[in-house]
């Protein structure tokens, strides 16, 4: 078993008109012994930034923490919140620093840039950005993710059909994955507002 799949996780976000959605389960584990219901792999950077964070437990409360600190500082330093693709050039910078001992991370990064132009970009462990206009995904829940994401996602969604579809697709893909589920956990975030929601899953 490759170490990205101790703890198991299912992360993905998606792009609708003017609005994103990013969502992952609730699910720690040991392989296959489940410890914990209700972990957050999403975090907020501020109102119009998400990251989420597939892979080992330890590493992603770590990095997370990593970049709060650095974003904070950004803050101080140029007195406005850094842009998603700043950002996520940001993270993919912290991860190849560490390439030689890897963060066993694969952030998905979602926010609203310019013009409220969603961005969603995901990377592997040592920061080689994928940038998407659809929707990405990572974590061990990833094959029946792109199949479940490619069968229902279409372009400028509105923000409750968006919810209903990344529900949707991430509800069907952890079914299908042994080491993720135990429910949902969604942001919705348009220009206005950040709607969160937990979904209630297969309890098994």
């Amino acid at each position: 078993m490759s170490i990205f799949e101790y703890n198991g996780s299912a992360v993905v976000a998606m792009v609708g008109k003017n609005c994103f959605a990013i969502a992952s389960d609730r699910r720690l584990g040991v392989q296959l012994q489940t410890i914990a219901t209700d972990f957050q792999r999403i975090s907020k950077i501020h109102d119009h930034l998400f990251i989420g964070l597939s892979g080992l437990a330890t590493d992603v409360q770590t990095l997370y923490q990593r970049l709060v600190f650095r974003h904070k500082l950004y803050q101080l330093r140029e007195e406005r919140d850094m842009k998603p693709e700043t950002f996520a050039s940001l993270v993919s910078a912290i991860l190849y620093e560490k390439r030689f001992g890897p963060f066993l991370c694969q952030p998905v990064i979602a926010g609203l840039g310019d013009d409220n132009k969603p961005f969603i970009c995901t990377m592997d462990s040592i920061g080689a950005k994928e940038l998407a206009k659809d929707f990405v995904v990572s974590g061990t829940a990833s094959e029946s993710l792109y199949g479940a994401c490619e069968a229902m996602y279409k372009p400028d969604m509105e923000a409750e059909e968006l919810f209903e579809t990344i529900s949707q697709a991430l509800l069907s893909s952890v079914d299908r994955d042994c080491l993720s589920g135990w429910g949902g956990h969604v942001y919705v975030v348009t220009p206005n507002e950040v709607k969160e929601r937990i979904l209630k899953g297969r309890m098994d």
